[in-house]
């Protein structure tokens, strides 16, 4: 029996250590002044990237976030100590562009990626709850072409330049929201709920280290359970749970329940079906919207596309009305976007297969 635990823990310390850094990180920097449930969220903070960019003008939500900038320079840091940072890209660009497009309007009409989804979880919002249920839905569905042979085909080695592009504009945009006044950045709203700006970045930044190392994916971690059996990454955001459970208990900000959870509607029909959007688009990526800022970081120009795809997709969620708010679900055809999304996403996956055969 102890052989057996020595051996768990073994294979296992990285994901779960870096699970519970996250959640400890996630309630910290709510307390330091992030939104309530929303200390870290890479969905949520690039739509106010995309807002502090001037992409869309939904005036709530506009702010050049340190985390999504420490994530990438964490990670891009720790890949070159440990020689695992390579240049390389070009497999299939557009479709990721795109599918990361609508992996973010589906997390902005549920409210929030994968991660924020099992950070809600922990702070007893039971509406993450369904979009769980929603996204295990999609990445079910995602393991079926993935089983036929589905491929976006192979990334190919890149000079050292087309892998430094993206996390070294990333900085410099974010040096110039710092000493400039370009940028849009919100006065009232979830925009202007933020932690100070060192503490993010610094946090971010051991966060992006240790992703990078532990491999750490929600997506990954339940395709691996669906095709392999294999519960390794799962541990990592189960771990995410905890820590935000025990921390919220600790600081008296534990609320149990579907109503009045912060940043949150209670449409159950739309939580499932914009998570389901998540998960399916996520699994045809190859990860989460977290762990496509860690390849992003290191060298992998295909996960930088895909994150301009989750900034684009951000501005069309609010400059067409189908991002949520707390009062419910946008004004626009969100109904329709998603039912258009989930063809979309159906035709690649039948495409990717009909690809490798030929």
């Amino acid at each position: 029996m102890e052989k057996k635990q020595s051996s768990f823990w073994k294979e296992n310390w990285l994901v779960i250590v870096t699970g519970l850094v996250i959640g400890a990180a996630a309630v910290a920097l709510s307390a330091l002044g992030n939104p309530a449930n929303m200390g870290f969220c890479i969905a949520c903070f690039e739509r106010d990237i995309a807002g502090a960019l001037k992409f869309h003008q939904a005036g709530v939500v506009q702010y050049f976030r340190p985390e999504i900038v420490g994530i990438v320079l964490g990670a891009m840091c720790m890949a070159m100590v440990k020689k695992e940072w390579r240049a390389q890209g070009g497999s299939s660009p557009i479709t990721r562009f795109l599918i990361g497009m609508l992996v973010m309007i589906g997390a902005l009409v549920f409210l929030g990626c994968p991660l924020r989804m099992v950070i809600r979880i922990g702070g007893g919002d039971l509406n993450a709850v369904v979009g769980l249920v929603g996204f295990i839905v999609g990445i079910v569905i995602g393991t079926f072409p993935l089983k036929n042979g589905f491929t976006l085909n192979r990334a190919y080695k890149q000079n050292k330049a087309e892998g430094l592009i993206f996390p070294i504009l990333l900085a410099v945009l974010f040096i110039l929201s710092l000493v400039t006044t370009l940028f849009a950045l919100s006065t009232e709203g979830p925009g202007s709920m933020r932690a100070p700006w060192i503490a993010a970045l610094l946090i971010a930044l051991v966060v992006g280290a240790l992703c990078q190392r532990s491999r750490l994916c929600m997506a990954g971690g339940i395709r691996d359970i669906v095709l392999f059996k294999d519960f390794h990454l799962i541990l990592g955001f189960a771990a995410v749970i905890v820590a935000v459970l025990i921390g919220n208990l600790i600081l008296g900000k534990f609320k149990l329940g579907f109503a009045d959870q912060p940043v949150a509607h209670s449409d159950a029909v739309f939580n499932f079906l914009g998570m389901v959007l998540v998960g399916w688009g996520s699994v045809l990526l190859g990860g989460c919207p977290l762990r496509q800022l860690v390849l992003a970081g290191e060298g992998n120009s295909d996960s930088a596309i895909t994150v301009l795809g989750f900034l684009a997709g951000a501005a069309v969620s609010h400059n067409f009305g189908l991002a949520s708010s707390a009062k419910g679900i946008g004004a626009g055809p969100v109904l329709w976007v998603l039912i258009a999304g989930f063809v979309f996403l159906a035709l690649i996956s039948v495409e990717g297969k009909i690809a490798q055969d030929a």
